[in-house]
């Protein structure tokens, strides 16, 4: 075993070292960049699991993957039992944590983010409410009555993580504000698809299990007033929202949203005072140092070195820890794991064109690609003309309408909402399916190219 200070990967910084297959990542990125990144990669890896079901559902193996995603699983504790199919537990329950990290984006958005400031928060909440009438009114007069129907809220949705990672790989051609300007208007669209799965898509009410949903939000929300900051008990008590709520005939997912609206935004340290107790902390760190020994058989050095890693926790929100650490397991693996058992759609390729001419597929298709763009750009068009907001910094009209065509791409919360809607109507759901893949692909290529277009002129 190497010694310290000889080992092979020593850095050339003095007192630094790196296991043989460590990188060092030296680059500091604020949190909005972090955020971007991971929406990207997310939006790829989104891809490719969309493009796997796909395969799979049009294979010899179609029948392996539909009882895949039928395979009965359930729990059961002494007396009580839950079972649903794979599927179900996704949609139901995984996408909890989805809904979760949406709903702290929410609440970062609203106390410190882009919706924080009313000057700069008009634009992107009136375009949002624009891109989302205008598609849920396309499709309601094209499917006015009967089952249909149920699904105008279909393309009111907009995937923050695949309009993202397109916008993205044009970052060279356009300005940050406008990334930040579709961020704002994908987390109000967000919060718009919240709303409506709350009000229209919610089964008969059980109101004894909705009872008991708000005696446990209530005392989650005493958790916050009285300051409990660690996430054990947030998660304890929204696992047992989730339950009521599934019972209570409103959808389950929506504990998530209501429980990371519980999580405190407020540190226990100011910065003033965690500079401070970080000094004295390393005044008392550099006194304990000795010199050829390690921090292993260093009592003292330890004992500082916790206090300070307590006190980096008591200097960050718990929100935005939260937010920070659940990035990762919903990108890369709650979403995936959702496309991968939603997107297995079979294309009867011989009656493709009797599929896209259905009104449900019809509907969808509209509402996402024109009904998006006319109503984002229509409404930013007419909020700057009433002088209601303002143009992002060095951003022209063009390039929002771009946005708007961006925006069509409705995959997550679209097949979610589908989901919903059409879950006794496989037919329409087959077709709304249909319709949201097809429409996400027109408006991603026709707002990549109408982008890299005006940025190339």
């Amino acid at each position: 075993m190497s010694k310290p200070g000889k080992a092979s990967g020593q850095s050339p910084d003095k007192g630094v070292f790196h296991a043989p297959w460590e990188k060092s990542f030296d680059k500091i990125v604020t949190p909005f960049e972090e955020f971007i990144h991971r929406q990207t990669t997310s939006g790829l890896l989104l891809m490719a699991t969309a493009i796997l079901a796909l395969v799979l559902a049009n294979s010899t193996l179609s029948g392996f993957y539909q009882h895949l995603i039928h395979t009965p699983v359930g729990i059961s504790v002494g007396g009580w039992s839950l079972e649903k199919t794979l599927q179900h537990w996704v949609n139901d329950g995984l996408m909890a944590l989805f809904f979760f990290l949406v709903g702290l984006e929410l609440k970062r958005e609203i106390l410190v983010g882009e919706l924080a400031v009313p000057r700069q928060a008009a634009l992107p909440i009136v375009a949002a409410v624009g891109g989302m009438v205008l598609p849920a009114l396309i499709y309601f007069a094209i499917n006015p009555d009967g089952e249909a129907a149920r699904g105008w809220g279909i393309p009111m949705a907009t995937d923050i993580a695949f309009a993202i990672g397109a916008l993205v790989l044009l970052a060279g051609r356009v300005p940050k504000a406008l990334i930040t300007f579709l961020v704002a208007l994908a987390i109000v669209d967000d919060l718009g698809a919240v709303v409506v799965i709350a009000l229209f898509y919610t089964d008969q009410l059980v109101w004894e299990a909705l009872l008991s949903a708000a005696a446990i939000l209530s005392v989650l929300i005493v958790f916050n007033r009285v300051g409990i900051r660690q996430p054990l008990p947030y998660f304890l008590l929204g696992v047992l929202l989730w339950s009521a709520l599934l019972k209570s005939g409103v959808h389950a997912t929506l504990a998530g949203v209501l429980t990371a609206f519980t999580i405190p935004a407020r540190p226990k340290y100011d910065p003033a005072r965690f500079s401070r107790h970080v000094k004295d902390l390393m005044a008392r760190f550099d006194a304990s140092h000795q010199p050829g020994t390690s921090i292993m058989t260093n009592d003292a050095l330890r004992a500082v070195v916790q206090t300070l890693e307590n006190g980096v926790q008591k200097v960050g929100a718990p929100l935005q820890r939260l937010e920070h650490g659940m990035h990762l397991p919903v990108a890369f693996l709650v979403i995936p794991v959702f496309a991968f058992i939603n997107a297995g759609i079979p294309m009867g390729f011989a009656g493709l064109g009797d599929t896209l001419a259905h009104p449900v597929t019809l509907g969808v298709m509209l509402g996402l690609v024109l009904g998006k763009f006319l109503g984002i750009a229509g409404a930013s068009w007419l909020a700057l003309r009433l002088g209601f907001g303002q143009l992002p910094a060095q951003t022209r009209f063009s390039q929002i309408a771009g946005v708007a065509l961006l925006a069509g791409i409705g995959f997550t919360m679209a097949i979610f909402i589908a989901e919903l809607g059409f879950a006794s109507q496989p037919e329409y759901l087959l077709m709304a399916k249909t319709g949201v893949l097809v429409a996400s692909l027109v408006a991603g290529a026709g707002g990549f190219a109408w982008l890299w277009w005006i940025s190339k002129r």
